[in-house]
């Protein structure tokens, strides 16, 4: 009899441990990951926009890369993004993958917040969050599982052939609810987090303020806080535990730097000026102005408001008061360079664009403006030499490949100029300009190596092509 009833007591304590502690599923590999990480690329690719600004991508990814530098070796590359969206949203994708939103980074005053989010999601990355929660015994296909992950983080849904990935099925439901960041992965991203924050020479204190931040948007009801932000465990709990540990670690701390934030700040109005709704960055810039008319950053994002709002006459009024301050700013002068293009100021378009790549030579985005104007002035050769360089740096820069063919085409080099836009509308998914151009280059081209890759991008497009067309329907009889 006692030995029965210590067998109910031993099943009844080994179903309690099962329910509180279950067993962990075996995670996917690093190789698994990585793979899961390219699906879920192309998912959020598809849904969102992302920044590709040189002067805010290569701040971005110096940050990350600084804080990388004082942890462990890691599994993975890491990989940062901004995607153009006003919500307070930042999240690790599987694989080394980081993503700010634009939204989360207007609302931050100093560099230390945006540090402060970084360490914390790469922390989620190396300490495998994700990874360690998916089951590989479910029965779901990478795609599907892509979309999942990105429906969780970014209330985005479909994954490649999957559809809808918060629609198929109780699997789905099942690994959503697994996917969720716990009370222990959140407490563990900032007990780490904060560490290599500091140890990266930065204020821990960023990681609090920002944690604030985002509370405080929640008790007001925010609809730019995404709902899997919303129901963040422990919020309060991480607040009093960042607080305890900056308490006690004071001494050791370091301080705010007034040059990073000045960094940051050229960041933050980049990003509100050049890339925020042009309505609202009218008018943020211009009460900017209005609180400190000598203040350069604010003339200078004013005046990227006023072009983006079809007053890029007035624009250049700012712009150039701003540079009154930083005459050598190499971005400053590209934004000149595009504000005289947009005014159809072309001479002194390119003097200011000279200017910038003089200072910057690999920016591409001078590149393709330097190359656009020298387009609109008839300097086709110096057009193409530009094109040509920024294409040795960004192969699919939008629009390089036709402005490319446009320049040859105006110097009679038909060879080169059709071979550029048959790439350009391959490119475009416009197989039948595609193959139009591949003939002439097949046509007009001397150069055997030219020509045999001409007829591989005719084959291809070729093959693309006939997919788009339906099958035919047989009729009976």
């Amino acid at each position: 009899m006692k030995l029965k009833k210590f067998f109910g007591v031993l099943m009844t304590v080994l179903l309690l441990i099962n329910i509180f502690f279950p067993v962990r599923a075996q995670c996917i590999t690093i190789k698994e990951e990585e793979e899961l990480g390219r699906e879920f690329m192309k998912v959020i690719t598809r849904q969102f926009r992302f920044i590709q600004d040189p002067f805010i991508t290569d701040y971005i990814e110096n940050m990350g890369n600084k804080i990388l530098s004082v942890m462990p070796p890691q599994a993975f590359k890491y990989r940062f993004f901004i995607i153009s969206q006003d919500v307070y949203n930042a999240f690790a994708g599987p694989g080394g993958i980081i993503c700010i939103n634009r939204g989360l980074i207007e609302a931050m005053d100093s560099e230390d917040e945006l540090a402060g989010i970084m360490a914390h999601e790469i922390t989620h990355v190396s300490s495998r969050h994700i990874s360690h929660k998916i089951d590989r015994s479910a029965k779901m296909n990478l795609a599907a599982l892509a979309g999942l992950v990105a429906g969780i983080f970014l209330g985005v849904s479909g994954g490649g052939d999957a559809g809808s990935a918060m629609s198929i099925g109780s699997m789905a439901a099942v690994q959503s609810a697994a996917l969720s960041y716990s009370r222990q992965d959140e407490m563990q991203a900032d007990e780490l987090g904060i560490k290599y924050l500091t140890g990266a020479g930065y204020d821990g204190e960023g990681m609090l303020i920002i944690l604030k931040k985002i509370r405080e948007n929640q008790w007001f009801g925010s609809n730019q806080i995404p709902d899997y932000i919303m129901t963040h465990p422990a919020v309060d709990a991480r607040i009093a535990y960042l607080d305890t540990w900056i308490e006690g670690h004071k001494k050791a701390l370091p301080g705010n730097s007034k040059k990073k934030d000045n960094t940051f700040k050229k960041i933050k109005t980049r990003l509100i000026s050049a890339y925020g709704d042009k309505s609202a960055a009218l008018k943020k810039m211009k009460n900017a102005v209005l609180e400190n008319p000598e203040d350069p950053l604010a003339n200078h994002g004013y005046g990227i408001a006023l072009a983006r709002n079809d007053r890029a006459k007035e624009g250049v009024v700012y712009v150039k008061k701003a540079l009154e301050k930083y005459p050598f700013d190499p971005y400053m002068l590209k934004d000149m360079g595009e504000i005289y293009f947009i005014d159809g100021q072309y001479q002194n378009a390119l003097q200011a664009l000279k200017g910038s790549a003089g200072i910057a030579p690999d920016d591409f985005e001078t590149l393709y403006l330097l190359g656009r104007t020298y387009l609109e002035l008839e300097d086709f050769e110096s057009a193409s030499q530009s094109l040509e360089k920024l294409l040795e740096k960004r192969p699919k820069y939008p629009g390089a490949l036709y402005y490319l063919g446009s320049a040859y085409g105006k110097q009679g080099k038909l060879d080169k100029a059709h071979y550029y836009l048959a790439i350009y509308y391959k490119n475009k998914g416009d197989f039948k300009n595609s193959i139009f151009h591949v003939k002439q280059v097949i046509k007009y081209s001397k150069d055997k190596a030219q020509k045999e890759e001409a007829e591989k991008i005719l084959e291809d497009a070729k093959k693309e092509r006939t997919k788009e067309r339906p099958e035919p329907i047989n009729k009976p009889g």
